[in-house]
């Protein structure tokens, strides 16, 4: 008698998910941090032996990444990475300001005592913490990066829209990895924790005005260098 295929349970079919779910945050960490650079191919294979996973987690992993626009599908040649088209960088940088200076006015307008007071401990944990792990050359420094992106979430946070806000947040991660191109360049010459102190304290003024045109100015400064960046490096 053939025997009959086995049963995928609910534990295992949760398990695989996890793994794809792990997978895909570590490649998502990977390619924003700039370890696999813009157009590099991702073989399928290659990442399962990085992550100790078979082929379907990865694949799922690169299926979601490819919805985000992060990765690149081919059908005949896999995946890779997506390319980085500078020509779109200036209309990036005039999105996002354009989009995120209405939510923060909207987030400014619904300001809390709560809302304030997160901000300000952002404020402060971004002060004390070094943007590279190395004090004469730039080593990103993981955890700097994640309270960079929880200010800049934090100051959007009163935003009513949640459309707004997750629209938001897709430019925030299409600029990063722009920006992580001039990081480099920007680490010894740019003072961008006062950047962020002028922004938080026009925030919590209510000064709505002052606040977009310096979150807009703050955009425009790294996009400026990042396209010079690209431009020395031919």
């Amino acid at each position: 008698m053939a025997r009959k295929p086995a049963l995928v349970t609910d534990s295992e079919g949760a398990e695989g998910s996890t793994r794809a779910s792990a997978v895909y945050e570590a490649l998502r960490d990977d390619i924003l941090q700039g370890v696999f650079k813009p157009s590099e191919k991702l073989r399928v294979e290659l990442m399962g032996k990085r992550h100790g996973v078979g082929a379907s987690p990865v694949r799922e992993a690169l299926s979601r990444l490819s919805a985000e626009g992060l990765v690149s599908r081919n059908e005949q040649r896999g995946f890779s990475v997506a390319p980085l088209v500078w020509d779109e960088l200036a209309v990036l940088t005039r999105t996002r300001c354009d989009v995120e200076s209405l939510a923060l006015r909207d987030s400014i307008a619904h300001r809390t005592t709560d809302w304030e007071e997160a901000l300000a401990l952002t404020v402060h944990r971004l002060s004390r913490t070094p943007r590279s792990l190395n004090a004469k050359s730039y080593v990103p420094n993981p955890d700097w990066e994640r309270l960079h992106g929880e200010f800049h979430q934090r100051l959007l946070a009163q935003c009513t829209s949640r459309w707004l806000r997750d629209f938001c947040a897709t430019l925030t991660v299409e600029a990063y990895r722009y920006r992580q191109v001039a990081a480099s360049r920007n680490f010894a010459r740019r003072h961008t924790h006062e950047e962020h102190v002028a922004i938080f304290q026009a925030a919590i003024r209510g000064d709505a005005d002052e606040a977009v045109s310096l979150l807009c100015q703050h955009y425009q400064r790294t996009s400026e260098t990042v396209a010079a960046t690209a431009l020395e490096a031919g």
